[in-house]
């Protein structure tokens, strides 16, 4: 997994091997990237990790939700 700062898109998408969208919402005034996942595009704000499943797919998660469900090896 590798936490999405807001300034390393590049190196999410080296970890990704794929392209992704950085966007900008206009609502909110924050960045945020699309992440193509199995049930289709999801958006990870910044601090959200992204995490690569069993399956070698991408999805995000938020920091809260990861830290209470995975543990450091």
């Amino acid at each position: 997994a590798e936490v999405w700062t807001g300034d390393n898109t590049h190196e999410i998408t080296k970890f990704m091997a794929q392209g992704l969208c950085e966007v900008d919402d206009f609502q909110t005034g924050s960045k945020q990237l699309v992440i193509p996942t199995l049930e289709g595009d999801h958006r990870a704000s910044i601090g959200d990790y992204i995490i690569k499943g069993v399956q070698g797919e991408f999805y995000p998660c938020k920091a809260d939700i990861f830290k209470i469900t995975y543990e450091a090896v």
